[in-house]
């Protein structure tokens, strides 16, 4: 009798994490698109703005840690769901605050809140990684979910446009936050925290899952300490460079649409338009480095398939982003700048197939920490990339990203995964 047909759930539940990748990015970069609007109806300045985005992506790092471990206790189906409910609560409230005195704290409080709940994500997808995806597979796994980071941002420009243009930025909120909570909702339907919980997924698939994660032997029993994940160093040095990748991918996040716009003289369906290449690049970049990890790791080895892809294209991105600083016609250095986008994510998957190695039981935790270098970055470009860009010009705040991606690329050569991988204890 022949053996039924594996099934392949976990690529369902892959394929939804990259939904809820999208729509998480849709939520956060929404703001800023409409940021012209919103400063010009509460009279705040691109300083002000700064600080409004610098206290949610400071409230998203600072939670990174702690939404790793909830993860590991109470289960990534659970948490996340909740987590994107959180975010559709936390994007609409923006649209009922009044015009008055005390609005620019009122707002940095809701954004604060925003970034306290989007900081489950990532740990949590981490988390779903280690439980569902064999290790030949992971590089793929995370290229896909972190695709959905490039297609949530890029799809955000034209479509809150078209919706401002139309209804006004209010409604833009209004929508972002209604697709969060639907999306929320079919993850807790469809999601469970491993294989043998989920109905859909057979005995041959189960077996498959199971024979390509670590062996029993060198899975810690319990969650790994604090302390245990602070001082490993393959854990510190990989979220140093995630702090610089953190660093230079916000710029494209938080300021790339008002730079075209405001400092290029670009107008605003043209900048939504330019602004869309980036993230389209970021997508194909993750899921493309996500792929060409796993087919190296498979002919090389995870010090090539990881550490050297990973360390390579950090290092182009820097060369990129400072080649389109230098470039005076807008349209080819978009090109430029988007080229160094999307090599910053051919990156992507080795952070988190390394986190997941290392990890293992508490993946979520490890992805955490890292994941929380990463924020830490995005909060400091929030401020300071503004701040260099009225002092030294805005080509500055762009060279100052590609010289730390160049430190970031340096710091993955520091990096052995094989050793994280074999070792029992952290």
């Amino acid at each position: 009798m022949n053996e039924p047909e594996s099934t392949r759930v976990r690529w369902i539940l892959i394929g939804w994490i990259f939904v809820l990748s999208a729509v998480g990015y849709l939520d956060r970069v929404n703001i800023g698109i409409a940021g012209g609007s919103i400063m010009h109806d509460f009279h705040f300045d691109k300083v002000q703005f700064g600080w409004i985005q610098t206290f949610f992506v400071g409230a998203y790092a600072l939670f990174q840690a702690p939404a790793g471990r909830l993860a590991d206790r109470v289960g990534p189906r659970r948490i996340l769901a909740l987590a994107v409910i959180w975010w559709g609560i936390f994007t609409s409230l923006i649209t009922v605050v009044p015009v008055f005195t005390a609005a620019f704290v009122v707002i940095i409080a809701i954004r604060f809140g925003l970034g306290v709940g989007e900081a489950v994500m990532y740990p949590a997808a981490n988390k779903i990684v280690a439980a569902w995806i064999p290790s030949r597979e992971r590089g793929l796994a995370n290229g896909l979910i972190f695709a959905g980071v490039g297609f949530g941002a890029g799809i955000t420009p034209p479509l809150i446009a078209y919706i401002m243009s139309r209804y006004g930025w209010h409604a833009s909120f209004w929508f972002s936050s209604f697709i969060g909570l639907v999306a929320g909702g079919i993850w807790y339907a469809i999601g469970r925290d491993t294989p043998r919980e989920h109905p859909w997924v057979n005995t041959s698939e189960a077996q498959l899952i199971e024979a390509g994660l670590p062996a029993p032997e060198t899975v810690p029993k319990a969650h790994l300490s604090w302390a245990e994940i602070l001082s490993n160093k393959d854990v510190v040095v990989v979220t140093l460079s995630y702090f610089t990748y953190g660093y230079a991918a916000f710029i494209f996040f938080g300021w790339f649409f008002i730079y075209l716009n405001q400092v290029r003289g670009v107008d605003l369906k043209k900048s939504a338009l330019l602004s869309m290449l980036p993230f389209i690049a970021m997508a194909v970049g993750s899921s493309a480095g996500g792929w060409l990890s796993d087919v190296i790791t498979k002919a090389y080895g995870k010090r090539s398939g990881r550490s050297l892809l990973a360390a390579g294209a950090i290092g182009l991105s820097a060369i990129l982003i400072a080649l389109g600083t230098r470039i005076a016609d807008t349209n080819t250095a978009v090109v430029y700048l988007a080229g160094g986008a999307g090599a910053l994510y051919l990156s992507q998957s080795s952070f988190w197939s390394v986190s997941a190695d290392i990890g293992k039981k508490s993946a979520g935790s490890v992805s955490g920490v890292m994941n929380m270098g990463a924020q830490t970055g995005s909060a400091i470009t929030a401020t300071l990339t503004p701040y260099i860009g009225a002092h030294f010009g805005w080509n500055a705040s762009f060279l100052v990203a590609a010289a730390l991606c160049a430190c970031g690329a340096v710091a993955w050569l520091f990096v052995n995964p094989i050793e994280s991988q074999s070792e029992v204890r952290i």
